[in-house]
């Protein structure tokens, strides 16, 4: 790896995507490219920069453009800071039939934002996703690890207030 692309990457991410790369074959060490990109990007503060998806993919010695085409295909990796809190609202089928758009409405008219975008105070950053795989529970909501489901107006707004 070369010392520029080495500096972009701590020590601290670095140990951690070796010890992932140790759980697949030798030649295989691609396969920990979702965890390498998840631990750099917890570590930039909830995104990746180009720069930082390069590091990865000398790191895994992977061609740059297949780190970006994962980045780019799925929604838990973000290209352009967020806010501390990002708000995944499930819009497929099952939770539009559950209204989800009405959540949506909710909550772009609570915190003032449209679809993927931050507040002022950089606390949340609300987005529509595909799904979250919670369609017996629609509609949902990701924030961080935590699902919640089932949701309404007055859920959401207990949500985020337990949030602030």
């Amino acid at each position: 790896m070369s010392e520029i692309k080495k500096t972009l990457l701590s020590s601290a991410a670095q140990e951690s995507i070796d010890r992932w790369m140790k759980r697949y074959p030798a030649d295989q060490k691609r396969s920990a490219v979702l965890e390498a990109l998840r631990i750099v990007q917890e570590e930039n503060g909830g995104w990746l920069t180009v720069e930082l998806m390069d590091a990865v993919a000398e790191f895994l010695e992977m061609a740059p453009i297949a780190v970006y085409e994962i980045v780019s295909f799925y929604s838990m990796y973000n290209v352009k800071p967020v806010g501390r809190y990002v708000l995944n609202v499930c819009t497929n089928i099952s939770c539009m039939l559950s209204d989800s758009e009405r959540i949506v409405d909710h909550i772009k008219k609570r915190l003032e934002i449209g679809i993927n975008e931050t507040t002022a105070d950089g606390r949340f950053t609300l987005r529509e996703v595909e799904c979250l795989a919670a369609c017996a529970a629609a509609p949902a909501m990701q924030v961080g690890k935590k699902y919640y489901e089932h949701l309404t107006p007055d859920k959401v707004d207990a949500i985020l207030e337990e949030l602030e």
